[in-house]
Parts: structure tokens; sequence; C-alpha cells
């Protein structure tokens, strides 16, 4: 479980592609002495699973089926990434319950740079559409944000990014037509399973 409050700004500096996997090694220097074999790390809004550890950086096995459905099919050496630890229960929950597992991609539409906010645009699948609403929680590439707007019309929701979100995410480095992984509200699925299978 994490809170989508990213804890550090990392970098990938390898990737090897086998058939079945992939495995990515990561630059965290704030990190990396946290970090134990087999701890769960969010990698821009990825639960993966530390497999080595070495210096400051770390690595984790990617299976083919998490690359085909993330946005991290397009990650490659150099990219920043979005790294949160799993949250303690003795620390604040300054985000929301984010689980690490992507329901999704979307499709950044833009980022309009603003004298105190950036407004950021997002073109999120159809079949996700019904678990956001206005004002509140969505997790975008690991980071826990509040939608400030949805255009139903097209399927983009807006959120507005301060500048602390710019410079310590990965947000700031994306282009239209790239992709980010979303993770809606665990909470409105369950709510949509107990009203679908609740009298049956």
């Amino acid at each position: 479980m994490f809170t989508g409050l990213i804890t550090e700004l990392g970098s990938i500096t390898a990737i090897e592609k086998n058939e079945t996997s992939a495995i990515f090694t990561i630059n965290a220097p704030g990190l990396s002495s946290e970090i134990a074999v087999g701890d769960s790390v969010a990698v821009n809004g990825v639960c993966l699973t530390a497999t080595s550890i070495s210096g400051r950086t770390f690595t984790a096995d990617v299976m083919v089926q998490t690359l085909a459905l993330t946005s991290l099919s397009q990650i490659m050496v150099g990219s920043p990434v979005n790294l949160e630890l799993a949250a303690q229960l003795n620390a604040r929950m300054g985000g929301h319950m984010v689980q690490g597992h992507v329901d999704g991609v979307a499709t950044v539409v833009g980022l309009t740079p603003g004298d105190k906010w950036a407004k950021f645009d997002i073109s999120v699948p159809k079949h996700l559409s019904k678990y956001i609403v206005n004002q509140g929680s969505i997790c975008l590439d690991g980071i826990s944000l509040t939608v400030g707007e949805i255009n139903d019309a097209n399927n983009v929701l807006t959120v507005w990014l301060i500048p602390e979100t710019l410079e310590n995410t990965n947000l700031s480095t994306l282009l239209p037509g790239d992709l980010i992984n979303v993770e809606v509200d665990v909470l409105a699925k369950y709510v949509e399973r107990l009203l679908d299978k609740g009298d049956k």
C-alpha cells in the first residue's frame, strides 16, 4: 500500500529485456539505503519488488504483461521515474490509498504553465471515466492528485499542479502524446462491486 506522495525522483540507468520480463536498474540515491531485497517500491505508480541493491541503485523485475499494460513500456535509459516506498502504519496518510495496481494508461493532452499553478490535461480510457469524480482522488504515475475538472464528452480530466509537484516528479518532462499510468480510487471499484453483486 502506498500514499501517492513521491519520495524521490529517480532515473533508469539500465534496462535488460528478456522474453518474459525485463530488469530495470534504478538510480535512487536518497532511497537506496532504505530499500531491502523483497521490498515493494512504486515506480511511476507500478508496484515492483526490489530484487537487488547496489550502492545508490536497485533492480526490479518487470513482467512482459506489466510492460504491455502500463506506461513502463515507454521507459528508456535516462528516463526520470517517480519512486515511493510502501506506506508505514505509524506515518501520516498525506495522500490517499494507492495500491500500485495500474487500472489503465492515459495519454497526456497538455501541460499549460501558470503563475502559481500548471494545468495538466490527460485523456483517460473511457471505461475508467465512471470511477473519476470532481474533487476526488486519482493517482497519475504514482502521484496522488485531486481531480479539478472532468470533460465527459471527450474523457479528458484536468488536475492542477503546484510548483513543488512539477519540481519533484516526472510530470514536467511529459509531452502531449506521452503515456501515463492511472490508478483510480479503489473505493469506487468496491462500491461498484457491492452494487452489482449485493442482491445476487
